[in-house]
């Protein structure tokens, strides 16, 4: 992996015009466990496949609440991410005791861009090694973002990232137009559905690595000028049983050969 002497610090270009720190911490986000967003009218639904990195330990925490209207799912360094994550809750509880209104999605979004971004002005800094997908609802409606160590953020209908993700990929985009239309159930079986596309053979998902989280707007419901929220609503342990029953039902037939497997990584999840 190493290059010469461009790859010391995030500050130095190589001949090509690279940056090899942001493209390492790239790569951490690529060994880490698969994520998948997804994003409707309505609804945003982050499913994560949860690693342990023994059969003696517990599985890592993959998907984070942020504020009510707002959660976070990862892939990548967790260290990194518990950093970025405690970031965005103090930011959220800033918005609410000056303004008095939850933060905006996008907001949000954007100042964690410019904190990884920073990381790549300054020689004794180095990029955050974590991917993440930011859903959230505000008066705008339903959002889904993906966070990159470049800082580069970006609105998405729909993503995967992590280890094996292309699979997860290849479904979201053959289903893409079904999402807009799709209840919270619905949207949930999708990616559910699409987090299974990436596992191989011999692996199934299970209430013990299987996470998922919830947010979005009442369908129609109304109060003044806004629609009703539903908090943002994590589903772990004993409650994926039913989730993921009615998923895996549903698509006992995959529309993709889940041909690959989970990458192995101690230091990513």
């Amino acid at each position: 992996m190493f290059r010469n002497n461009y790859d010391n610090d995030t500050i130095t270009f190589s001949p090509q015009g690279r940056i090899f720190q942001i493209e390492y911490a790239s790569e951490a986000v690529k060994q880490g466990s698969v994520t998948v967003g997804l994003c409707s009218k309505t609804h945003v639904v982050l499913v994560a496949l949860k690693r342990n990195a023994e059969d003696l330990s517990s599985y890592q925490k993959k998907i984070i609440a942020i504020d009510t209207h707002l959660g976070l799912a990862l892939a990548g360094l967790a260290s990194d991410a518990r950093v970025l994550s405690n970031f965005m809750k103090r930011q959220a509880l800033a918005s609410k005791m000056t303004y008095g209104r939850p933060i905006p999605i996008e907001r949000i979004v954007d100042h964690i861009g410019d904190r990884a971004q920073t990381n790549t002005q300054n020689y004794s800094n180095r990029p955050y090694g974590v991917g993440l997908l930011v859903a959230g609802v505000d008066d705008t409606g339903p959002h889904l973002f993906e966070f990159q160590p470049s800082g580069m953020t970006q609105a998405m209908a729909a993503c995967a990232i992590g280890a094996r993700s292309q699979m997860a990929r290849t479904y979201l985009e053959r289903n893409l137009e079904k999402f807009a239309e799709c209840g919270r159930e619905e949207l949930v079986a999708h990616g559910l559905r699409a987090l299974k596309e990436s596992l191989s053979q011999d692996k199934e998902l299970t209430v013990e690595n299987a996470s998922v989280g919830v947010v979005g707007v009442g369908e129609g419901k109304v109060e003044g000028k806004k629609r009703k929220m539903e908090a943002f609503r994590l589903y772990d342990g004993e409650e994926m049983g039913p989730l993921l029953e009615k998923a895996l039902e549903g698509g006992s037939k995959p529309e993709g050969e889940g041909g690959e497997g989970q990458g192995d990584s101690m230091d990513t999840s």
